[in-house]
């Protein structure tokens, strides 16, 4: 198996627990339960689940107030999407200095 399509596995899988996390953590915040830590959100977009955090804040509307996830999420996949860029230029050696 190649490792685009480990990635690409991993981060199909990845995105579906963030958002499934984000549809949890509303849930819970609807029933005055115990939330997710937002730690715990953060760390599955840093590693990631960015775009399931992203889509889950706007299906859900959950954390979508926070600072940390109004702007921190959309630069983590920022930041994520331009890093798949520059590897897959390094891969087909077209590097731009």
């Amino acid at each position: 198996m190649s490792s685009r399509i480990v990635l690409v596995i991993y981060l199909v899988i990845l995105n579906i627990v963030s958002l499934s996390f984000m549809a949890s953590d509303k849930i819970r915040a609807m029933e005055h339960r115990f939330r997710i830590p937002e730690s715990v959100l953060l760390i599955l977009a840093v590693v990631g689940g960015s775009l399931g955090i992203l889509l889950g804040m706007f299906l859900f509307h959950n954390r979508v107030r926070r600072l940390k996830f109004k702007y921190g999420v959309p630069a983590i996949l920022f930041i994520q999407l331009m890093l798949y860029v520059f590897l897959v230029l390094i891969g087909n050696q077209i590097v731009f200095l």
